[in-house]
């Protein structure tokens, strides 16, 4: 009698699960939505600049939404992705005739390592580059983000590297570009910190067999300032600054 019993309460409770319809979520319901740099574009929609600046800032703090549209625009498959902060961006700029459709830019001015890295999918891997060039660390010198340390510069390029080669991407690695000032940050001076930061990237470059671009030592004056003539604001190359990198870039890209 017991299992007779047990049996019909199972085939009770079998049968009101399936004739229970299942509960979706609206997206109404849940902060995950299908666009969500649609809903951004949507809140900052006629707010001031700086007002939608900063809301944009702590909706979107790696700035995903940057690239998003230009990204699902790629269709062809492309050779080269740069990705990093101000100096990659700036690049188009300063030397349109090194881009194409196969070679992109996914710089954005102003970021550090963590928030390169958290872009690193899907302004990268997601479009399947051959080759990505990664420079980056100029404002973590700087402290865009706040105090850091090299272990945790160290860690995010080591992670950018080991996610590049997890998908079968080949790595070039850029050196920082000389700089004895940051205007954005008069206080600092960061010329030792940033022999000492490619120090490291040429070497972690070497033990790892990554291709290593050198563009300090082909820029720099002896006390580390850029050369005069490659920038007009000593950080950020001009045409004459990128037209350096740009051959330099393309052998190590070969």
């Amino acid at each position: 009698m017991g299992h007779r019993l047990g049996r019909m309460l199972s085939s009770l409770v079998l049968g009101v699960a399936a004739a229970a319809p299942v509960q979706a979520h609206a997206p109404a319901d849940t902060a995950m939505v299908p666009d969500p740099c649609a809903a951004l574009a949507a809140e900052t929609a006629g707010l001031a600049s700086e007002a939608a600046e900063a809301l944009r800032a702590r909706r979107d703090w790696p700035n995903l939404c940057r690239y998003a549209a230009a990204n699902a625009a790629v269709r062809a498959r492309p050779d080269t992705i740069l990705i990093g902060d101000s100096l990659t961006e700036g690049w188009t700029a300063g030397n349109p005739a090194f881009f194409s459709e196969r070679v992109l830019n996914r710089g954005i001015s102003g970021q550090t390592t963590p928030q390169i890295l958290l872009r690193f999918y899907a302004d990268v891997v997601a479009l399947r580059p051959r080759t990505v060039h990664i420079l980056a660390g100029s404002n973590d010198i700087a402290g865009n983000t706040g105090p850091t340390s090299e272990a945790a510069y160290r860690n995010n390029i080591q992670a950018m590297v080991d996610i590049a080669r997890a998908h079968d991407i080949r790595v070039v690695i850029g050196a920082l570009p000389p700089a004895d000032r940051f205007w954005w940050a008069p206080a600092l001076r960061p010329a030792a910190q940033i022999r000492q930061v490619n120090g490291w990237l040429r070497e972690f470059a070497a033990a790892n067999r990554i291709a290593f671009v050198d563009y300090h030592s082909a820029m720099t004056t002896p006390d580390g300032a850029m050369r005069p003539g490659l920038a007009d604001d000593g950080v950020h190359p001009n045409p004459a600054g990128y037209a350096i990198m740009s051959a330099l870039a393309v052998d190590a890209l070969r």
